[in-house]
């Protein structure tokens, strides 16, 4: 493994950008300073007039997965090698049973099919049903395989939905165990209801899509998620907030002191729902993602809360789908494979629209993009941190540099871009996973296999949230 010397760049971490020399040895950050000199034979890249910043962490990713009765473009290879590309050194994808499997099985097969990752790597658990089986293999997965948050989907009826005593049950064993619950969260019986109104109103395109799923469908289901949470006392995360409802809600629990995380996705920051209404079916149907593309006036409010620390993370909910697949729901919006890409793109869309508008310092830009994923689900300062000891994952980053966002030059397999034709200033120059140069001014080096599997150990006891319910249950240990 050979060292690198990152030389004249910015240092930009979550808390404080500052000049310094970086040297990487045998795969983690060997020293930050001013004027290091470059070992014997190592390699040199010059970062001045640029910023160096931690590799970014997808913390919202679907890669091989079987969904909708077809398998997304993207494997564990070319999902990854496409998140190098664009300055991702870390995804935590999710491993999904079937109802009535096995969370150790269906943990094993994911690990195999991750086996060919170029980047590093991680899994959430997703909790599909319940019984005490159930509840052992989350124990056996926490304690044993390094998985420390379980994903809930509050929607698809009749599939993998979780119903409030899943939910329940689940959310307490996360609790005993040290690990964070995370929710899907949209109201699945409504959408159920929503998509046979609208079948019998006719209305059978992409435009139904987000008709069956208005914003108040997830803003119910985040505040049931987030009550929940509440009187159990455990910490809970939502993944990709895409409405004002669902946003005010994480607000308003945070405001009276509950732990509540949000994420956000670089689409719903920028995409609106006008897609759905696109004349070409194949175009409106490539937008068709759960939650759908809300319109504008819920970005700004995505912002805001990305700005003012109560939305903490971005994703991409990466998840592709090529035309001939979502063509199985050409007479039926609900039979769309539901799914946008995006790991190559996320990096450069937030930073654009982020910091050049300066809705977003770059310090706050690597919160969002890799120290708040990394803190969240216990892998900091090892990841997201560009310190001594942490991992040789970092981004050379060229403010001026530009690229226009197209499936045409995409490194993922998927035949669409929701950004397509977007111009970006803002972009990676180089990338190095596990200190190893791995994309380098356009020129992808990324290797079948090389990507480690990271465990992220349960929380401390700390970990649960002090709730009223808990002091009435436990009089006599405050006594004490």
């Amino acid at each position: 493994m050979s060292n690198i010397l990152i030389k004249g760049g910015t240092v930009v971490n979550a808390d404080r950008a500052f000049l310094a020399d970086v040297l990487t040895q045998d795969g983690v950050i060997a020293a930050v300073g001013h004027d290091l000199p470059a070992p014997a034979g190592a390699s040199v890249v010059d970062a001045s007039g640029q910023y160096v910043l931690p590799g970014g962490i997808d913390p919202h990713t679907h890669m091989q997965l079987p969904f909708m009765g077809t398998t997304t473009m993207d494997d564990f290879f070319t999902g990854t090698a496409a998140g190098i590309a664009g300055g991702n050194t870390t995804i935590i994808d999710f491993v999904i049973p079937n109802p009535q499997q096995s969370l150790m099985e269906a943990y094993q097969t994911w690990r195999g099919w991750a086996e060919k990752s170029a980047s590093d790597y991680s899994f959430h658990m997703a909790i599909t049903w319940w019984d005490e089986t159930v509840s052992r293999d989350m124990g056996q997965l926490v304690q044993g395989e390094g998985i420390n948050s379980f994903k809930h989907f509050m929607a698809y009826k009749n599939a993998i939905m979780c119903d409030d005593e899943t939910l329940v049950n689940s959310f307490k064993r996360a609790l005993e165990l040290g690990a964070m619950p995370t929710v899907h969260a949209e109201n699945g019986e409504l959408v159920f209801l929503l998509q046979r109104e609208m079948a019998a109103k006719g209305i059978t395109g992409p435009e139904g899509h987000p008709l069956s799923r208005p914003s108040g469908v997830e803003g119910e289901a985040a505040n049931r998620a987030i009550a929940i949470a509440d009187v159990l006392g455990v910490p809970i995360y939502v993944v990709h907030v895409s409405c004002i409802e669902a946003a005010e809600a994480i607000a308003r629990a945070r405001a009276r002191g509950q732990r509540v995380y949000g994420e956000v996705l670089a689409g719903h920051l920028v995409v609106d729902d006008s897609v759905y209404r696109h004349p070409d079916f194949a175009t409106a149907a490539a937008h068709v993602m759960s939650p759908p593309f809300r319109p504008k006036g819920h970005q700004e409010f995505l912002w805001r809360g990305l700005q003012s620390g109560n939305l903490h993370t971005t994703a991409t909910d990466h998840c592709t789908f090529c035309a001939a697949q979502k063509a199985a729901g050409r007479d039926d919006f609900s039979k769309i494979p539901n799914g946008c890409g995006g790991v190559e793109e996320r990096m450069a869309v937030v930073w654009d629209a982020g910091v050049n508008t300066g809705r977003l310092t770059p310090s706050e830009f690597v919160a969002i993009t890799s120290a708040n994923t990394a803190k969240l689900f216990n892998i900091y300062p090892q990841k997201g941190s560009v310190s001594v000891g942490a991992d040789a994952d970092l981004v050379v980053w060229d403010p001026q540099g530009t690229k226009t966002l197209s499936a045409k030059t995409q490194h993922s397999k998927g035949d669409f871009n929701v950004f397509e034709g977007r111009t970006v200033r803002g972009i990676p120059s180089h990338t190095l996973s596990q200190g190893a140069l791995v994309y380098v001014q356009g020129d992808l080096r990324a290797e079948r296999g090389v990507g480690r599997y990271i465990k992220r150990p349960a929380f401390g006891p700390n970990f649960a949230a002090v709730s009223q319910r808990a002091q009435v249950l436990a009089p006599s240990a405050v006594k004490r």
